[in-house]
């Protein structure tokens, strides 16, 4: 894939992405999936909720996600997956100027950060259930509008700054914990605009109240389910 922008780990706009299958103990039939999407920079993290692994609904959610960055969406790493690797998504990147990049086969590491999310933020809150009605979908929807605002606004996130082999060991250096808003207001590639509007959305927000909306439609989801 052309790389219109050199991938940066230090410039807002570079991100992971992956599909996390809601399909319970049988890939068999539809069922819902969600795109997961952590920037490496400011670990800001996007999910969204698409009724099938396919090609068009990964490219429309891809639509969406441009819309809810903070950011401008620069460059994209996913796995050799049919539903991002495929002549949609390359064209689309090509006419956007949009950085595509993917990893090596069976090499998990190559996407650490949005990995991380898979579990910490989609399986942690809605676990690892079979989700495949309409109904199902529009409250897993809900759930990751209230859930953007928690992580992003709320939840201090370590970021690996260094690594040193000592006596035949890896030890791993971090920096301070720091919310994903805060890493965005820190960066001197988003603009004075943007960091403006997050604050004041920010001053509006109340974690108490996201988090219980998060916990009731969790609990709508699961009696669903169950």
């Amino acid at each position: 894939m052309r790389i219109f922008t050199p991938w940066e780990d230090e410039r807002p706009g570079f991100e992971e992405i992956d599909l996390v299958a809601h399909c319970g103990q049988s890939a068999e039939g539809p069922f819902l999936n969600t795109l997961t999407v952590t920037d490496i920079a400011t670990g800001w993290t996007e999910c969204l909720a698409i009724w099938q692994k396919s090609q068009q609904l990964v490219a429309e959610a891809i639509l969406e996600l441009r819309k809810r960055l903070p950011f401008p969406l620069l460059g994209i790493d996913s796995d050799n997956g049919s539903e991002f690797i495929n002549d949609l998504l390359y064209h689309y990147c090509l006419d956007e100027h949009i950085t595509f990049t993917r990893s090596r086969p069976y090499k998990k590491n190559d996407q650490a950060h949005v990995e991380q999310k898979n579990w910490s933020v989609v399986r942690h809150t809605v676990g690892y259930d079979r989700l495949e009605t309409e109904e199902e979908l529009v409250i897993l929807r809900s759930i990751y509008a209230d859930l953007r605002l928690y992580i992003n606004f709320f939840q201090p996130v370590l970021k690996l700054v260094g690594k040193e082999q000592v006596d035949g060991k890896t030890i791993k250096q971090y920096d301070v914990a720091t919310t994903p808003f805060r890493r965005v207001l820190a960066s001197d590639q988003v603009s004075l605009e943007t960091k403006a509007k997050l604050t004041n959305l920010y001053l509006h927000l109340n974690p108490v109240v996201l988090r219980n909306q998060i916990d009731q439609n969790v609990a709508r989801l699961w009696k669903l389910v169950r």
